[in-house]
């Protein structure tokens, strides 16, 4: 995302910063442009799978919005307002659906030995807050391969605060979209993860999406569809207007395959901007908008789609409207969906967007 691409965006968040203000962004913004954040992906490439490690130099406050109907997550419900648990010490995202939720206890391994959590009262105890949420990828080779504790442990142990690596890669590995009218003949494409910043001024707001959806995946500026159900002459169709057609056709043709824990886009976004969890429940619900965008249809019947907000508290910035950092939230949400698909490479069955 450039300057102009910003711009409208921008217009309405003047009190981020001075006239001198600027929206910078290198080689394409990354989540871990908000410091104090590092990424780590283990990729699995027999299959492939794989899980990403999202970890903190300090405990954050965080929040979620999780519209879709067939989460699989674990810890999520702690993110919730009315939860005493204000902060979190990682967030773990994983293919393998529902199997691999029990990897995140690798993640919980990595930081007892490093002495990360909360302090229990005891000595030499640490109890670390763990969110995890996963992918349904098991269509996508060998669903008896799946990351395991073994894998997240590796993943925390790769968390750096590099530009995280876009594509086939951590839990995006064997992320697919467009996946709703196989049944009719029209193959999906390849997802991945993705990733995106913006800086103005002091202020940061990054994005990373693990891209899984059961819908199409469109370029939110132009409302073009750029993956998603594929006819067999490899053109696009548009997923809704084939269900639109499927109202009226007869006889009725193949149905809709939008089967509950199949399909499920995670997203975290982050900021430097010091916000509690109920202004990050917010925060997470206004950028969600920004999903809505680039998928569509979103938050069908079959998906377990689930977005986390995240503070460092590193900016302290009374002037800034909550809506003003919603507003951009959305904008770099839907780049960082949209680079997802664009990075992913074809794998056996599942087209990609970009050439190997």
């Amino acid at each position: 995302m450039n300057r102009r691409e910003f711009a409208q965006s921008l217009a309405a968040a003047a009190a981020l910063g001075s006239p001198q203000t600027q929206n910078r962004e290198a080689a394409g913004g990354s989540l871990t442009d908000v410091r104090g954040i590092r990424v780590g992906h283990f990729t699995d490439t027999r299959r492939p799978t794989g899980c990403t490690a999202i970890l903190f130099d300090t405990a954050v406050a965080a929040g979620v919005d999780y519209n879709g109907s067939a989460p699989g997550e674990s810890q999520v419900v702690m993110l919730q307002p009315v939860s005493p648990v204000e902060k979190i010490h990682a967030l773990f995202l994983t293919g393998g659906g529902i199997f691999a939720l029990h990897a995140h206890s690798g993640v919980l391994r990595y930081l007892e030995e490093h002495k990360v959590g909360f302090d229990w009262g005891t000595p030499d105890l640490r109890i670390p807050i763990v969110v995890s949420a996963v992918i349904d990828d098991l269509a996508v080779g060998d669903p008896r391969i799946r990351p395991d504790a073994e894998a997240a442990y590796k993943a925390c142990a790769a968390a750096t605060t590099s530009p995280v690596p876009e594509g086939n890669v951590g839990a995006g590995a064997g992320a697919t979209v467009g996946k709703m009218h196989r049944g009719r003949g029209l193959s999906g494409m390849k997802g991945g993860i993705g990733t995106a910043s913006l800086t103005a001024g002091e202020l940061v707001i990054g994005a990373l999406a693990v891209v899984n959806a059961a819908g199409d995946i469109l370029d939110w500026r132009k409302g073009t569809i750029v993956a998603g159900a594929r006819r067999p002459d490899g053109t696009l169709a548009d997923s809704v207007e084939v269900m639109r057609a499927s109202l009226t056709e007869k006889p009725r043709g193949a149905p809709l395959e939008d089967n509950a824990l199949r399909s499920t886009t995670l997203v975290v976004v982050a900021t430097n901007a010091t916000l509690t969890k109920t202004a990050l429940t917010k925060l997470a619900m206004m950028a969600n908008c920004g999903a809505g965008r680039a998928i569509r249809p979103y938050h069908t019947t079959g998906d377990g789609d689930q977005l986390f907000a995240i503070s460092t508290g590193a900016v302290n910035r009374t002037d800034v409207p909550l809506t003003t950092l919603g507003s951009l939230a959305a904008d770099v949400v839907a780049e960082a969906i949209v680079r997802g698909v664009r990075a992913a490479q074809s794998v056996d069955g599942w087209p990609g967007l970009r050439a190997k």
